[in-house]
């Protein structure tokens, strides 16, 4: 139970430095929603993404051939209940669950990349790609794009 209390504290921590950093920055004359204050606020106290799937076999080709991400790790607690597994690429680590309390579809993650052009054009040269991704040059984090998951989560991809 220790646990739990320490994340709720977390959490709680978190969502108070972003409120902090939305209120600051309104006073410097820049309004951000508290949305963008959340992602910039979790790249800073770090942690790791769980992105709600249907089905983590399904949404393996979006992350893995698409986006380059490398399969880690599975694990089910036995046959036929949910699936949860990481996937990386470089400094990005993502989890996503088959399991019906972790996260909700739509979610947002936010990456900072050292070359965000360049994984920019990596993605748009992919033969069938499912998603040809704008990249919006004046984005209050730096450039930045943002692309879609299957089942509807957002990862944001930034120049770090």
């Amino acid at each position: 139970m220790a646990s739990i209390g320490a994340d709720r504290a977390n959490t709680d921590h978190a969502k108070a430095l972003a409120k902090l950093l939305c209120e600051d920055l309104a006073a410097a004359g820049f309004d951000i929603p508290h949305s963008l204050a959340l992602e910039l606020t979790a790249h800073q106290v770090g942690g790791i993404p769980v992105l709600r799937v249907m089905s983590v076999e399904a949404a393996l080709p979006f992350y893995v051939d698409y986006l380059g991400f490398t399969l880690d790790w599975e694990h089910r607690f036995e046959p036929g209940l949910p699936l949860y597994a990481q996937v990386s690429r470089s400094e990005a680590v993502l989890h996503l669950s088959e399991h019906h309390g972790d996260g909700s579809p739509n979610g947002v993650a936010w990456f900072p990349v050292a070359d965000v052009f360049g994984l920019h054009a990596e993605l748009l040269a992919r033969p069938n790609a499912p998603l040809r991704p704008g990249l919006d040059r004046d984005a209050p984090g730096g450039p930045t794009f943002q692309v879609i998951d299957p089942y509807g989560n957002v990862l944001r991809f930034a120049q770090s």
